[in-house]
């Protein structure tokens, strides 16, 4: 919802293992700024996100993209979880735990991201 946690870490991490592919996370209720506390976590693996920045999604990037949601269940603030044929990976939000948490939670999504490149790549 807020696009400042999880699908930033995402977002960093497909960057990273995929950088031949558009990339861009979005939410339905951006946040001003990302957590630092995930720009933390991506720092100790070597992953920069601080230029990225929380954004609007909008039907035009739900109409042209492959739609990843991390968590969300409601169809009034998530319409991305009903978009036909998105992904869902049902990920804790990180706003309001701890570092180990929030490694958890990275450390999660990179399992999902590296199987969606090979499940894409495929």
């Amino acid at each position: 919802m807020e696009n400042a946690g999880r699908s930033q870490i995402a977002e960093g991490l497909l960057r990273k293992h995929a950088p031949h592919l558009e990339v861009d996370s979005a939410g339905t209720n951006p946040a001003s700024e990302l957590n630092p506390m995930v720009i933390e976590v991506m720092n100790e693996i070597g992953i920069d996100i601080t230029k990225q920045k929380p954004k609007k999604l909008t039907r035009d990037l739900i109409q042209k993209s492959l739609i990843v949601n991390m968590g969300c269940i409601d169809s009034k603030s998530c319409p991305a979880l009903f978009v036909k044929d998105a992904v869902i990976w049902n990920i804790s939000d990180p706003k309001n735990l701890n570092l180990h948490e929030i490694r958890k939670i990275r450390d999660q999504i990179e399992n999902e991201v590296l199987n969606l490149i090979k499940n894409l790549e495929a």
